[in-house]
């Protein structure tokens, strides 16, 4: 009996120091025009349970992680309609956070919303990832984001932490471009979808925008415990390298997908803050994103 107790013990232990990287929920719901029928409710089941596995259980980077420094994600995947048996069209919310040093206050640091999904799935389909090869729309799919969440997570704790994630998912978009589905190509209408998010990260332009992700969170919101006020000083420092993309890219995706992010978290930092401060930072934003002034404006009460 001991001998057995020793081997599961060590079972778990072994299970926790190797714990994959990410702590992902996903949900799946459709849009309540959309005629579902008993076995497409089965399927969306099944799809749920498939890609909670594919997410938590795939081996992302060569790290070791324990169960507590698991990144925290959600995933909700709206199905809106189904072109034909088995395939299906809809939108992906994609958000990632993580802790604050010495606190249990969690801060989002990805918040995306892919506006073209279409994929294929079929019961008892399998998802595998393979690197260097493009295998179907949905597993690329969701290999791109999970990517891009562990790269904007390295990245919120040492500076250009994440680059080794991005070019993973921007090999990702190349693999995916002749698979004849939406939100891989660069000259799609709009420029918002995977292939400008993989671009802009890697881009030398937005190397501000990588900078501020890094002092944000390693300067403002891990030292909120020990001084808000610096951690405010650091956080204005930050979204201040903004400027200068703002200067080449302005309304770039990444860059405006950051802001928005971050902007009901900015609001509650500065709520006990010196009127001086609300104006400093409320001006800054206006600056970076303008067409969101109105917003940027609830700050000062």
């Amino acid at each position: 009996m001991k001998r057995i107790l020793a081997v599961i013990l060590t079972f778990l232990v072994f299970i926790g120091a190797n714990a994959q990287e990410l702590n992902c929920q996903v949900s799946i719901i459709y849009d309540s025009k959309l005629e579902v029928t008993s076995v497409e409710k089965d399927i969306f089941e099944q799809l749920e349970s498939v890609i909670y596995d594919f997410m938590n259980n795939t081996k992302w980077t060569s790290d070791n992680f324990e169960v507590e420094e698991r990144i925290n994600c959600n995933i909700q995947l709206q199905i809106n309609s189904i072109p034909s048996s088995g395939t299906y069209a809809g939108f992906l919310q994609v958000q990632s956070s993580r802790p604050a040093f010495n606190g249990s206050y969690n801060t989002t640091v990805f918040n995306y919303q892919d506006d073209d999904i279409q994929f294929s799935f079929s019961r008892g389909a399998a998802l595998i990832y393979s690197e260097n090869q493009y295998r179907d729309n949905l597993t690329s799919l969701l290999a791109f984001y999970a990517n891009f969440v562990i790269g904007m997570d390295y990245d919120s704790f040492s500076s250009d932490g994440g680059t080794k994630y991005f070019e993973s998912a921007r090999d990702i978009v190349s693999l995916a471009q002749n698979s004849g589905t939406p939100g891989w190509k660069s000259n799609e209408q709009g420029k918002r979808n995977r292939y400008w998010l993989a671009d802009n990260i890697l881009h030398e332009l937005f190397a501000p925008l990588r900078d501020c992700n890094y002092i944000y969170h390693r300067a403002g919101i891990d030292k909120l415990y020990d001084d808000k006020a610096a951690a405010r000083t650091a956080i204005y420092g930050a979204l201040n390298k903004l400027v200068k993309v703002v200067a080449a890219r302005p309304n770039s995706l990444n860059l405006l997908n950051f802001v928005t992010a971050k902007t009901n978290e900015i609001k509650n930092l500065y709520e006990d803050a010196e009127v001086r401060d609300k104006n400093n930072i409320v001006n800054l934003l206006k600056r970076i994103d303008p067409a969101n002034s109105s917003k940027y404006q609830e700050i000062l009460g």
